[in-house]
C-alpha cells in the first residue's frame, strides 16, 4: 500500500545540511505544514533563544512555496510577522494583512483600510483567503507570528483570538514562535508543539567546524592542522566561557572569533606548531580565565611600546579584580571570602582562627599557632606560603560556619544571630554559575546544591580574593595560616 505522505526530500536533503542538528525538527515541521503530508491548523514551535526556530521555519516555507506543483503553482504560500517591529496590536493587525495581501499579490491591496480589532483582522483575512477561488484545494496558507509572547500592548485574548481564525479559515495554518509556552496558551485542544532544544557541547563543535565558521589556514600550517586546531580550540572555548559569557550559538562563534587571533599568535610568529595544543592553551590561559577580552571596546593606536602577554594578563585580571567587587553583591562576597580561606586553611585551625570560645576575640593570622615550634631541622628550610598553593578542597558546611563567625565582624551589621537563610543559596548559585565555586567529588557536581557534605573548591587566586576583601575593608592575609 502507498503511503499517503508525500514529503519533498531532495528539498529536506537541502535544508538538513544547511542547518545541522536539525534534522529531526525540520522533518517533524515539513509534515505538519506540507499539504500532502499531514497538515495542522495550529502549531506551537518554542525553545530558547538562538536555537535555529525563526530560520529554519523561514528557510522551510521558502523552499516549500518555491517549488511549484503543476500549472496551478505551489501548494503554499506563507507570511512572516515579526512582533518585534510592531509597537502594538494595531500595528501588528495591519503588518498582518500587508504581509498576506504581498504574499498574496492581491489586487485590491490599495483599498484595505484600517484594522484596529480582532474582528477586522478576522474579515479581512476571510476575503483574501476564504474565498480566493485562484488556487487548488489542496493549497495552504501559512501564516507565522514569530515571538509573538513578547509584543507589546497585546490584549489577553490575542493569542486565542489567532489560533480561532484556522477554525474560520479552513486554508488556513497559524504557526507561533515562542520562547516557554503555558500549558493552556492558545485555549485549544491538540494543538501540536515543536521544541528546539539547545545545542550541546558537540553540536557547537560540528558547527563551527562549518563554513561560515571555520577560519583560513594558518601560516605555516596545512588546512587540516588548522580544522583540528580549531575543533579543539572551540571546544575549549565552550568549556571555559559559554556558561558566563556566551551562552548562544552567536555569543560563542563572536567569542571564538575574538580569542582565534590571540590563540594563534605563536604559530603565526613561528615560536609553537598547531600541533602543540597544550603549549597553546596554556600561553594564552588569561584570555579563557576572563571574559573581560570578549566586550566590546575602542582601541587607540600609540607609538608606545608593544606590551608583553604578562602585562596584558596582569592588566586583565586587575580589571576583572574591581569588576568581581563591583558587581557581586556583599553576601556573595562574603561567601567567596569564606571559601578561599575554607581552601587554604586547614581543618585544625578554625577553632582557634574563628573561635571565641578561649579569649572572647578570634585570632587574626593563627597567632600562636607557628610560635610554638621549635627550631628544627625541618624548621630551617623555607616554607612556601599557603596563599601560592593550589586550592584544596572543603565541606559546604565548613564554608558556611566560617562565614556565619566572621559575618558581623565584617560588616558590622546589627543582626544578633546569623544564618543560612535564602540570600545564602542564592550567592551560592551565584557563585557556582560563574565558576567561582567549582563543585568536586565523585559526583562530578551532580546532586543538591546546597547539600552540607558536598564538597567545593574555589576557583579564583589569590590577587581576586584580596581585591574582593579590600573592597569590604578586610585584609584576607590576616586571616591565613602561614
Amino acid at each position: 500500500m502507498a503511503s499517503i505522505f508525500e514529503l519533498p526530500d531532495d528539498l529536506l536533503a537541502t535544508i538538513i545540511e544547511s542547518f545541522p542538528c536539525r534534522d529531526a525538527q525540520i522533518r517533524a515541521l515539513a509534515t505538519l505544514l506540507y499539504p500532502r503530508a499531514a497538515p495542522c491548523r495550529n502549531l506551537i514551535i518554542h525553545g530558547t533563544e538562538a536555537t535555529g526556530k525563526s530560520a529554519v521555519t523561514a528557510s522551510l516555507l521558502d523552499a516549500l512555496s518555491s517549488s511549484p506543483i503543476g500549472d496551478d503553482g505551489p501548494l503554499l504560500n506563507y507570511a512572516i510577522v515579526k512582533s518585534a517591529e510592531c509597537v502594538t496590536a494595531r500595528h501588528l493587525f495591519e503588518r498582518t494583512v500587508g504581509s498576506v495581501a504581498d504574499s498574496l499579490q492581491w489586487e485590491g491591496r490599495g483599498s484595505i483600510g484600517r484594522c484596529e480589532t480582532l474582528a477586522a483582522l478576522t474579515v479581512e483575512l476571510t476575503k483574501m483567503l476564504k474565498y480566493d477561488q485562484r488556487h487548488d484545494a489542496e493549497w495552504k496558507f501559512v501564516l507565522v507570528f514569530d515571538g509573538i509572547d513578547r509584543q507589546r500592548d497585546a490584549p489577553p485574548t490575542l493569542l486565542p483570538a489567532l489560533a480561532r481564525l484556522s477554525e474560520i479559515i479552513p486554508n488556513l495554518t497559524t504557526i507561533f514562535i515562542l520562547t516557554a509556552p503555558s500549558p493552556s496558551l492558545l485555549r485549544v485542544s491538540a494543538t501540536p508543539q515543536l521544541y528546539f532544544p539547545p545545542y550541546t557541547k558537540p553540536e557547537y563543535v560540528m558547527i563551527l567546524s562549518r563554513p561560515p565558521y571555520s577560519p583560513a589556514a594558518l601560516p605555516n600550517t596545512t588546512l587540516q592542522e588548522t580544522t583540528d586546531l580549531w575543533a579543539r580550540f572551540t571546544a575549549a572555548v565552550h568549556d571555559s566561557l559559554a556558561k558566563s559569557a556566551s551562552r548562544s550559538l552567536p555569543g560563542l562563534s563572536r567569542a571564538c572569533a575574538a580569542l582565534w587571533p590571540r590563540f594563534t599568535a605563536p604559530v603565526a610568529a613561528g615560536t609553537h606548531r598547531a600541533r602543540e595544543f597544550t603549549k597553546l592553551l596554556v600561553a594564552a590561559r588569561a584570555y579563557f580565565q576572563d571574559e573581560s577580552v570578549l566586550e566590546p571596546g575602542i582601541t587607540l593606536a600609540s607609538a608606545k611600546a608593544p606590551t608583553t602577554n604578562a602585562t596584558t594578563a596582569t592588566e586583565a585580571r586587575n580589571r576583572s579584580t574591581k569588576d568581581l567587587a563591583a558587581l557581586l553583591p556583599p553576601t556573595a562576597r562574603l561567601l567567596l571570602v569564606a571559601a578561599y580561606l575554607a581552601s587554604h586553611n586547614a581543618p585544625r585551625h578554625d577553632q582557634t582562627i574563628f573561635s571565641t570560645w578561649h579569649s572572647g576575640r578570634r585570632r587574626r593570622g593563627g597567632a600562636g599557632i607557628a610560635q610554638r615550634n621549635h627550631v628544627t631541622k625541618k624548621a630551617k628550610h623555607r616554607k612556601i606560603a599557603r596563599k601560592l598553593l593550589g586550592p584544596s578542597a572543603f565541606v559546604l558546611e565548613r564554608m558556611v560556619a566560617i562565614y556565619a563567625a566572621t559575618r558581623q565582624e565584617w560588616v558590622h551589621d546589627d543582626e544578633d544571630q546569623v544564618g543560612v537563610d535564602g540570600d545564602v543559596g542564592m550567592a551560592l548559585a551565584t557563585l557556582a554559575s560563574l565558576r567561582l565555586l567549582v563543585r568536586v567529588g565523585g559526583a562530578g557536581g551532580a546532586g543538591d546544591a546546597m547539600d552540607r557534605g558536598g564538597k567545593w573548591r574555589v576557583g579564583v587566586g589569590w590577587e581576586v580574593v584580596r581585591g574582593v576583601g579590600r573592597s569590604m575593608g578586610v585584609e584576607v592575609e590576616e586571616w591565613l595560616v602561614e
